[in-house]
């Protein structure tokens, strides 16, 4: 997600990394909430989330937005709305934009266009300014053909894949 060169610390993914490289089974990861369908998609989603939080600045949409803030403290970070959590909210330098990101760690449906636009109906009702606009951004390994035609009338969507690059070196 960030330009060449870029340096990520995963120390706190240490135990994980080693249990796969290991070829022990299964995330350490555990999730009790009966309500995630895909316990193993929402923990690779989460750590996506704050891989890409964390890289914020490396990354393209870093040079245009922050994270967004209230009093001061990012809070852009799964940002509490009346219709579920989105992922991340971020603001445009200059202010003029707010922008609601959602993450898919695999392929994207056609589905997240109209979860995407919800979000931007609450930021755009609730948090936008006067003459703030709303955009969205939809990020994910892979497209279809349904998520592009469902984008081709949204203008206000853009959809990014992420590319994921692991190398170990040896010392």
């Amino acid at each position: 997600m960030g330009a060449p060169g870029t340096v990520s610390n995963m120390s706190k993914y240490r135990d994980e990394i080693e249990r796969l490289l290991c070829g022990l089974s299964g995330p350490i990861a555990a999730l009790t909430d009966e309500m995630i369908e895909n316990q193993a998609a929402f923990v690779m989603e989460k750590h996506l989330e704050d891989f890409l939080v964390q890289n914020w600045a490396q990354t393209d949409l870093g040079k245009e937005y922050d994270i967004y803030e209230e009093d001061g403290k990012p809070v852009g970070q799964q940002y509490a709305t009346d219709t579920g959590p989105l992922d991340i909210l971020a603001i445009s330098k200059d202010k003029k934009t707010l922008l609601v990101v959602e993450l898919k760690k695999g392929r994207a449906s056609d589905v997240v266009v109209g979860q995407t636009l919800r979000y931007m109906g609450y930021v755009q009702d609730v948090l936008a300014e006067e003459r703030q606009i709303v955009k969205g951004a939809i990020i994910a390994l892979e497209d279809d053909q349904r998520i592009r035609r469902a984008l081709a009338v949204v203008p206000a969507i853009n959809f990014y894949r992420y590319q994921i690059s692991f190398k170990l070196v040896k010392v």
